[in-house]
């Protein structure tokens, strides 16, 4: 199913977001809920994850080498199992009052709104190989935990679906170790 993977990436980019009150760091995100078209495919997604789980166990130290490298060139870390993503804040980040919506920063979040330790934001963003993503955005930060919440609408070669995601991101530490940070949004 082609749309899984571009529902791995809307959902683990559209939470990583550097609200004033976050620390600088290594974080954790757990995937929660996530419907497709209608369809919960949280469990679909967690026996997806679980697989990666076994294959990566089966890998090489080198291959395990290779593909922690390749994660950390996006800006995440190697899964720890259970669907669990790590991921690097700068300072920088931090400091910034907008959502991180992607790595490259062509995807830049509009009508931003902060209401305490609440934010709600707008994107529409194509990437480079022509998916069109459009949607809203909500993130709470609730002293080491950030939950985030999102409605989306993906275009990709001409199909269009329904995304709906939850997630949770929790601090681990101030030492990001091997995990390389995520590219922050280019400035115009």
């Amino acid at each position: 199913m082609r749309i899984l993977p571009i529902v791995l990436l809307a959902t683990v980019a559209g939470p990583a977001c550097a609200d004033p009150g976050i620390k600088p760091g290594l974080w954790e995100m757990h995937m929660g809920k996530n419907v497709v078209d209608g369809h919960d495919t949280s469990a679909q997604m967690a026996d997806m994850s679980a697989k990666m789980n076994e294959q990566m166990a089966r890998l090489t130290p080198e291959q395990r080498a290779q593909m922690g490298a390749m994660m950390g060139q996006r800006g995440m870390g190697m899964p720890t199992g259970s669907g669990v993503i790590q991921m690097c804040i700068t300072p920088e980040m931090a400091k910034r009052d907008l959502p991180v919506p992607d790595k490259d920063g062509t995807c830049q979040p509009a009508n931003v709104h902060r209401s305490g330790n609440r934010m709600t934001y707008e994107f529409n963003c194509v990437s480079g190989t022509g998916t069109k993503t459009t949607g809203t955005g909500e993130s709470t930060v609730k002293g080491d935990s950030v939950a985030s919440r999102s409605d989306m609408t993906v275009v990709d070669h001409g199909q269009t679906h329904r995304i709906q995601s939850e997630s949770e991101m929790r601090f681990v530490k101030g030492d990001c170790g091997d995990v390389k940070p995520i590219v922050p949004p280019k400035r115009d």
